[in-house]
């Protein structure tokens, strides 16, 4: 069958493997890439989009796709996932590959694939952002509610190194992917509001917070009110939509929006690894490494899990993609 793997992820695995309809070969890794390229031009929020997308579902399950799957009480309709974005790119990306070679890619390499492409586009000024990915996965079959368990936004740096060691991801790798992942986007009132006010019920704000940045927050997000503003996670205005190493340098200043983003820069675990990012060369390299481990996270390959024919349902024992089987899955 094709796409079927040897067992392990590889580098450049569907080079030679995709073939449309007139028999000539295509790229897979360049559709995608136009795709984004083309997204980023008029949505640059996608670059946060896919970034949590691919976090959210290599946590939970492995990188399987798990997260697309339509399914009552399937991963979408988690609390935390509520917010995520992107599903429809990702299904509009998988159609014009299906169009081209079905049955060949699947969807939980294509979430990787756009997240390293959207990562790129961010950080076009340096031309550093891209990072090779290891491809090869196969799509899961499950997905479930209950399996939902992520680092919330207020966890101690402690418990989160813990998620991460679970993973088999490094403390160094947490601050990359937790600094990565946060150099952009927003958060919205609801995420921060207890450090403005009554920081773990002291009657005052949370102590570690800038000053300014407090005022500012304590203006966007009034006290007993249920505002839906929203905070760029980092605070430089100038690189907010690219994915580089200022989110570090904001922290070091107090400049944390998310309780565990500044924590990371206080905690005796992880400040040097913070002071030492914020003065590198390297962030790009490093994160693209981290990255790679993320995606490499309890994948399916070789004969587990599917190929799907589309991203958000599980394809039926019939072949056919337009019979909708979850069900007996649940």
């Amino acid at each position: 069958m094709a796409g079927q793997c040897s067992g392990q992820l590889q580098f450049g695995f569907y080079n030679g493997k995709c073939r449309d309809r007139n028999g000539f070969q295509r790229d897979v890794e360049d559709i995608v890439k136009q795709k984004v390229k083309a997204r980023f031009s008029t949505d640059t929020t996608i670059v946060a989009a896919l970034l949590r997308m691919q976090f959210h579902d290599c946590f939970v399950n492995g990188c399987d796709a798990s997260i697309l799957l339509d399914v009552p009480n399937g991963e979408k309709t988690a609390p935390p996932n509520l917010s995520v974005r992107g599903y429809d790119f990702i299904e509009e990306i998988k159609t014009e590959i299906e169009n081209t070679c079905p049955g060949v890619v699947s969807c939980a390499d294509i979430i990787v694939m756009a997240t390293r492409d959207a990562v790129s586009e961010s950080d076009k000024k340096s031309r550093t952002g891209w990072y090779p990915v290891q491809t090869g996965r196969r799509d899961g079959r499950v997905s479930s509610a209950q399996n939902v368990k992520l680092p919330s936004p207020s966890i101690p740096v402690p418990q989160a190194i813990a998620a991460f060691n679970s993973k088999r991801l490094s403390t160094i790798d947490m601050v990359y992917l937790l600094g990565g992942g946060h150099s952009v986007g927003v958060a919205h009132c609801g995420l921060f509001q207890n450090r403005l006010y009554d920081f773990k019920n002291t009657g005052n704000p949370d102590p570690t917070m800038n000053t300014t940045l407090l005022k500012t927050l304590q203006t966007l997000c009034p006290q007993n009110s249920n505002s839906n503003n929203s905070a760029n996670l980092d605070q430089d205005p100038l690189k907010s939509s690219s994915v580089d190493k200022s989110f570090f340098e904001q922290i070091r200043l107090g400049n944390g929006i998310l309780e565990v983003d500044q924590q990371l820069a206080l905690d005796s675990n992880t400040r040097f690894s913070v002071a030492r990012i914020a003065g590198s060369n390297d962030f790009s390299f490093q994160f693209g490494r981290a990255m790679i481990k993320l995606g490499a996270v309890d994948v399916k390959t070789g004969k587990d899990g599917e190929i799907r024919r589309r991203c958000a349902a599980v394809n039926s024992p019939s072949g056919n993609s337009g019979r909708n089987i979850f069900n007996i899955f649940g």
